[in-house]
């Protein structure tokens, strides 16, 4: 197998890492680590990557999804935050339309609610300002008539009208796994299931690091002149091996979202309202479903596998009753759930909804490089920042220059469309090719949208071994998306190509059921599994397959 990102080449491209020392190592692979891989690569850095569980695992694939200007922070006056957040979006956009797509978002006000015409109307006017939203995507304010019509499930009494802006919806994990397939395409040694156990030191500086690959058990040491530690909810864990978790420590908050078909809650339009308890909470129609999140709790559990309480369950259900009263929401209607951290930096004396989502950079004694806290929708400037420092710091030591960064018009694997505005035109091209190959529009339409410009990949899968999907008893657009998952998206286990590389486990569940027998025999063959392995990794997506479900004290 030639490509570079292939779940086959992975325990090869370890040992090869093992005997070289890079510019910059990172540690962390959810969409921060793989913004600065992506980013320190095409400066000219020699870049490697490790993560310990898979690409997106953590935070990255477990948020809102969506690529947000940050609104409520107007509310807490970070004006600086909101105008660098809001100016993002239409880069990350630009740069990856096939995994980002602009959605009208809705802000109802009621009588006695936080918000009303007047601040709303002025908030969101200030918004479009400081984030630079283009004419066609300014605000626009409706009467309480025109807010029912567009979305008549929505609290009628003590309307008094609606803001609609625009917002835009993202796949978190499929975003970064297409910027780490971007970064290996430029040459970053990136490698998932390998977990930094130890830091090597040389005069007291970090030199490198002890990682075992967590599928073999075995251990490489890789060195590195730059270490970054991007590892979200994680990165403290790595500041105390370093002895360097000083004055600023992490407070893990927890984000809980429900998803309930759209038969049984048709919302038409995205909203984001108010709650009893005044925080606010977003409900989202995304593929024949309808998603709500998210909760704000301060966390303290495993870090690896947060999980909805009864509690938070009934505090969304109880949201969406409040807001939507018609709908008469129960917890029989909920198929699926996620639950992720948020990794902030903890501020003395404030609640979890008040802390700040601003990212900030440490350096330790050792050399050692901490990015903490921070927004999806900030990656990539986020990353300029840390690359910037890296380079500086080359200059200053060594005299070594870097070119200066070039992600703003860059675009990410799969985003090689002709730009955003001809992104559909592009997928109907592709849905009417697909046809040669075997697919049904539909199929080749959905396969187009999510795989981008990689879709050829896809279908030049179906013209080499389309013929044994039948073999497996999976469907041509399930089994050809699952090889490419493992040749070219370091897929390695069941649970990252059902949750993180499709979003099925959260977005289909009933798809996840209908396809994980099938699709766990096709991987056992592809990556030669033992029988025992084959059983650890199906246990492994029972459960996750039950804690979308089940709260974790029920």
């Amino acid at each position: 197998m030639g490509n570079i990102f292939s779940s086959l080449r992975r325990k090869a491209l370890l040992e090869e890492m093992a005997d070289q020392t890079y510019d910059l190592l990172v540690i962390g692979g959810g969409i921060t680590g793989a913004g600065i891989a992506l980013d320190a690569a095409s400066r000219g850095m020699k870049t490697a990557l490790l993560e310990m569980q898979d690409f997106a695992a953590g935070t990255s694939s477990r948020s809102t999804k969506l690529v947000h200007g940050g609104l409520r922070y107007l509310k807490q006056l970070e004006v600086k935050m909101v105008a660098e957040v809001g100016k993002e979006r239409a880069v990350v956009y630009e740069n990856g339309p096939h995994v980002t797509t602009p959605e009208w978002m809705m802000l109802p006000f009621h009588a006695g609610g936080t918000f009303g015409k007047f601040s709303t109307s002025l908030g969101l006017r200030v918004y479009d300002f400081l984030a630079g939203v283009k004419r066609s995507e300014r605000r626009v304010m409706l009467n309480a008539e025109e807010t029912i019509k567009r979305e008549p499930l929505i609290k009628q009494e003590g309307l008094k009208g609606s803001g609609v802006y625009v917002e835009y919806r993202t796949d978190d994990a499929r975003l970064t796994i297409e910027v780490m397939k971007e970064a290996a395409r430029r040459g970053v040694a990136a490698v998932n299931y390998a977990k930094v156990e130890e830091f090597i030191y040389r005069n007291g500086k970090v030199v490198g690091v002890k990682a075992v690959d967590r599928i073999s058990g075995d251990t490489f040491a890789i060195y590195a002149n730059k270490i970054v530690n991007a590892a979200g909810p994680w990165v403290d864990t790595l500041r105390e091996k370093d002895n360097s978790k000083k004055d600023k420590y992490l407070q893990l908050t927890k984000g809980v979202h429900l998803v309930i078909d759209q038969k049984r809650f048709p919302l038409r339009q995205a909203v984001y309202f108010d709650t009893p308890d005044g925080r606010m909470v977003f409900a989202i129609p995304r593929d024949g479903k309808t998603y709500v999140g998210t909760t704000d709790t301060v966390y303290q559990g495993d870090i690896a596998h947060p999980r909805m309480t009864t509690a938070d369950r009934q505090y969304l259900i109880d949201a969406i009753n409040y807001m939507f009263p018609v709908m008469d929401i129960t917890i029989d209607d909920i198929e699926s759930s996620w639950t992720g951290l948020r990794p902030l930096i903890y501020e003395k004396g404030k609640s979890a909804s008040e802390i700040s989502r601003k990212d900030e950079i440490w350096r330790s004694e050792s050399g050692l490089i901490t990015i903490a806290g921070g927004k999806l929708t900030g990656y990539r400037k986020m990353a300029e920042t840390v690359v910037d420092l890296v380079a500086d710091l080359y200059t200053e030591e060594s005299g070594k220059t870097f070119a200066p960064c070039a992600t703003k018009r860059m675009p990410i694997s799969g985003g090689d469309v002709g730009g955003a505005d001809r992104l559909s035109a592009f997928v109907s091209r592709k849905a009417e090719e697909g046809r040669k190959f075997g697919f049904s529009r539909e199929q080749a339409e959905k396969l187009a949208r999510r795989y981008g410009s990689n879709v050829d990949r896809v279908y030049s899968l179906a013209a080499r071994s389309g013929q044994d999907a039948a073999k497996y008893g999976l469907p041509l657009d399930v089994f050809c998306m699952l090889l490419y998952a493992m040749e070219e998206e370091m897929t390695v286990k069941p649970v990252d190509f059902f949750i993180r590389r499709t979003g099925a486990l959260f977005f289909d569940i009933a798809w996840v059921h209908r396809h994980k027998e099938a699709g766990i025999e096709l991987m056992a063959q592809h990556l030669g599994w033992s029988e025992e392995r084959k059983t650890e990794y199906k246990n492994e997506l029972e459960q996750h397959l039950h804690d979308a479900v089940v709260p974790a004290d029920a």
